[in-house]
């Protein structure tokens, strides 16, 4: 027996495939910001380091040079002299500050003083006062 209702034109609705590739591992915008991650780390980890610059890439610029024939305690005696301005300006500094920053001004103080003590006491042993 044929049923009147049922229309033989009208075939049942088939849902669309997605349209993302079933096998593909972009299914959602995070897959592709881990997958992004993966290549940056594996391509850190297994890629070769660069080369070490050569010695000649390294040497200073020659802008400012300590003349060669400058004597030991004339040098000391000027980094003495730079480490006390440098040691007033990292107190003062810290003294206009608040908090933590403060606080970090005052221990950049307190290694120029400890590198100060260190450059006077060389001092004192290339030239002895007393």
């Amino acid at each position: 027996m044929i049923d009147d209702d049922a229309n033989p034109s009208e075939t049942p609705e088939i849902p669309e495939p997605a349209e993302t590739d079933p096998v593909s591992p972009y299914t959602c915008l995070n897959s592709k910001k881990l997958h992004d991650a993966a290549i940056r780390a594996l391509d850190y980890y297994l890629s070769p380091p660069p080369s070490k610059p050569k010695l000649a890439d390294r040497r200073p610029s020659s802008i400012f040079i300590i003349a060669p024939n400058v004597d030991k305690e004339s040098l000391l005696a000027h980094c003495c002299e730079t480490l006390a301005s440098a040691n007033v300006i990292a107190s003062e500094l810290a003294f206009s500050l608040t908090g933590p920053q403060c606080n970090m001004a005052l221990a950049i103080q307190q290694m120029i003083s400890l590198a100060e003590l260190s450059v006077n006491r060389v001092l004192d042993q290339v030239d002895p006062q007393g």
